[in-house]
């Protein structure tokens, strides 16, 4: 592997394949980014509703319980500190204290122990020792934030406050779509056979979505023809790509390309799924918002999601998906978002594609260590604009990432 260079001196044109493919820097980033000073999404308040509610979620591989407490919302590893084992086995529910089935000791919805089976032994025999002490003993916790409704989570004391980490340019484009407290309305689960990186980019990467994605194209949902841009935080860390609706749009530059864009090819028998209700009172159709490291906020016509991405390892990765409503959505929006589901997920008809171009890069990338991929478009830094022909965001990324991550040889 390359020795890597401080961020303010590496090329972010060129991406070593071995970072795509190496065990070793998966560890690292467990360390260096996972467990770092970096916000992880957790899931969302509306899941909470009662105290003793809680839902299970994960940090990379890190098994993670978040639950309603009396003192507020509060996120746990899911591990018992007597022997390791999980504490909450089901996905969600409601609970008057954490329980574990191995041994049986007790903690408190504030994560405190509070009881220790057979802790003086059996008839005077056995038992913990006089020194053991309950009271010093507590589930490891995250410290959390609640942004609008969405639950994001760090092991870091230093991490900074979130709103700062998202920057004035992000924040605003992140409460467009959370202007209402977010209601969870499904969920599902993608596995793709790629590192998450390769994923993440492909987030960032206005540059592929009108040419890979036929559904896109075909039907206008997102073409570089139309109006839009890329704003991109001042690290580099977050971003948005967006585009509108309007009369600018044609076929000439994708027919000149010979690209996939003729709607005569291509009908759908329900065309109620292309309904967009201009909700936010911009002609924005399409904006894609992505927080570093794996967090990614989509609005796609009326579909709104959380894209949760989890690393499994260096060559798997599992995304789930938190579709989403506001309480007051009217019957028509409640109906149209629920169709627009099938637009994305793992057999959206968009975004099917991006799992198996991921697995395409993964299966070079072992065999590519002394290659570097080419992320030039648009430039070498990573600036907003008014162009989505680029790949600024993937730069901004990795500009990041080379800053949490220790040099390698």
């Amino acid at each position: 592997m390359k020795k890597k260079p401080h961020a303010k001196n590496v090329d972010l044109t060129k991406v070593p394949f071995d970072l795509y493919s190496d065990e070793n820097i998966f560890h690292d980033e467990y360390d260096n980014i996972f467990r770092g000073p970096s916000w992880s999404f957790l899931g969302m308040e509306s899941q909470l509703k009662v105290d003793g509610a809680y839902f299970t979620t994960e940090v990379i591989n890190i098994p993670v319980v978040v639950v309603r407490s009396p003192s507020g919302v509060r996120a746990f590893v899911n591990r018992c500190i007597h022997r390791g084992s999980l504490l909450c086995l089901e996905p969600e529910g409601v609970l008057t204290e954490f329980s574990c089935v191995y041994h049986g000791w007790t903690y408190g919805l504030d994560g405190a122990l509070t009881g220790v089976a057979f802790e003086r032994g059996v008839k005077g025999q056995g038992g913990m020792p006089e020194s053991f002490d309950k009271s010093t003993h507590h589930l490891e916790e995250l410290r959390l934030t609640n942004y609008k409704g969405l639950i994001f989570g760090t092991f870091s004391k230093e991490a900074p406050e979130f709103s700062a980490f998202l920057g004035p340019e992000i924040s605003p484009r992140l409460d467009r779509v959370l202007y209402k407290k977010p209601v969870l309305i499904g969920k599902a689960t993608q596995v793709m056979h790629n590192n998450w990186k390769l994923y993440v980019e492909n987030t960032r990467d206005s540059y592929h979505a009108s040419i890979l994605h036929t559904f896109f194209t075909t039907f206008k949902l997102n073409r570089l023809t139309q109006s839009g841009g890329l704003m991109i935080s001042e690290t580099g860390a977050n971003h948005i790509s967006y585009s509108r609706r309007g009369k600018s749009d044609n076929h000439d530059g994708y027919d000149k390309q010979n690209l996939r864009a003729n709607l005569d090819d291509f009908t759908l028998s329900d065309p109620s799924l292309l309904n967009f209700l201009d909700e936010f009172n911009d002609g924005i159709s399409l904006q894609i918002l992505t927080i570093f490291p794996t967090t990614v906020v989509h609005q796609i016509n009326n579909s709104l999601a959380v894209r949760q991405v989890i690393p499994r390892s260096e060559s798997k990765t599992d995304v789930i998906w938190w579709y989403y409503g506001f309480e007051d959505d009217s019957d028509a929006l409640s109906s149209l978002r629920q169709k627009q589901i099938n637009l994305v997920g793992p057999a959206g008809f968009i975004s099917m594609e991006d799992g198996a171009v991921g697995a395409f890069v993964q299966i070079n990338a072992p065999h590519s260590s002394r290659n570097d991929a080419i992320v030039c478009m648009g430039g070498d830094d990573y600036k907003s604009s008014s162009s989505r022909v680029s790949e600024a965001a993937i730069r901004g990324f990795w500009s990041q990432y080379y800053d949490m991550m220790p040099p390698m040889n």
